[in-house]
């Protein structure tokens, strides 16, 4: 399928996830912040995803594949691989859906995060020491076992299920010019831009990653897939490699508009301004796309918006912030 299928494919896809996920999600509030349009020189508005089932946005794309999955399909379960939201999306998503749900984390995984995966349901096991042994792993056991594997962003449903944010936004807001958006593996701003640029081709759509882990941003500056290491950073829930052949690649080559890489102090300052004059916890992704609005928002047209992806940040993360 190349990227004009994709594309003639996902934006019926998205309407019918919408439809299909509603009544299991919040449609989450979108708020205009005084001290952040102070702070950016433009008029900006928060969507508020962190308040979210499972306090992320993951659970959107997770929902919705498994609402796809046939009868069979659910009796044998689903299987997934992650450190923190995707696989508390995939446990939430299975247990409202009272399907069995197995994810894989690496040994080097938070304990917080782990528990909170085993809370929602899901059966936790370890392999090897990073994301992406457990993530290869839990391919072939999901092959071997007859299960579903629910990719983070590497499928069409998931990333449709991810695309009701831009319905929301659509329906809320009539005059947004730029919108911000944490770029991981590329399946929320896929989602978000195929469906808002269907409906406002104007909106300017911004990739923000950190710095210390900017995979997919650097693979769209050099016109392929890279293979590259990422160092440890607050915007945990982006971070990390991009599948070979992942479809997200060509749809964010298509949709997004400009790419923008923050710092760590960044993403701390953003964090922190967030908390101080919203009241409102935000994770280290949500504080890397407000800080790409920081550093680059000023004089950018009328109405910016920033996606708050998620609220899932560490104790110990959180200390370094505050």
């Amino acid at each position: 399928m190349d990227n004009r299928q994709i594309m003639t494919h996902l934006l019926p896809e998205i309407l019918r996830a919408e439809s299909r996920i509603r009544r299991h999600i919040r449609e989450t509030p979108i708020e205009y912040s005084v001290p952040i349009s102070r702070a950016a020189g433009v008029k900006v508005h928060l969507k508020m995803e962190n308040l979210q089932h499972t306090g992320s946005f993951k659970v959107r794309g997770a929902m919705n594949k498994m609402l796809i999955l046939s009868e069979k399909e659910r009796e044998k379960g689903v299987v997934a691989a992650s450190t923190g939201n995707h696989g508390a999306a995939v446990a939430f998503a299975a247990t409202k859906l009272k399907m069995r749900s197995t994810v894989f984390v690496p040994t080097t995984a938070s304990r917080t995060k782990i528990e909170t995966m085993q809370g929602l349901g899901a059966d936790v096991r370890f392999h090897g020491e990073d994301c992406v042994e457990a993530e290869v792993h839990a391919r072939k056991q999901a092959k071997l076992g007859g299960m579903t594997y629910i990719s983070p962003y590497n499928d069409i449903d998931v990333i449709a299920g991810q695309g009701t944010l831009g319905i929301e936004i659509a329906n809320a807001l009539q005059d947004i010019s730029r919108i911000y958006v944490s770029v991981g593996g590329g399946g929320l701003i896929c989602g978000i831009a195929a469906f808002l640029k269907s409906v406002h081709p104007a909106i300017r759509v911004v990739g923000c990653s950190p710095e210390n882990s900017c995979v997919m941003i650097e693979s769209l500056r050099a016109g392929r897939i890279l293979d590259l290491k990422s160092r440890a950073t607050l915007a945990d829930g982006s971070a990390g490699g991009v599948e070979p052949g992942a479809v997200t690649f060509e749809l964010c080559r298509t949709l997004v508009d400009e790419c923008i890489t923050v710092s760590e102090e960044e993403i701390a300052a953003a964090m922190r301004l967030c908390i101080e004059s919203h009241h409102t916890l935000i994770e280290g992704a949500a504080g890397a796309a407000l800080a790409g609005l920081l550093q680059s928002a000023r004089g950018q047209g009328r109405n910016n918006l920033v996606v708050l992806c998620g609220a899932n940040v560490s104790p110990e993360a959180l200390r370094t912030v505050l």
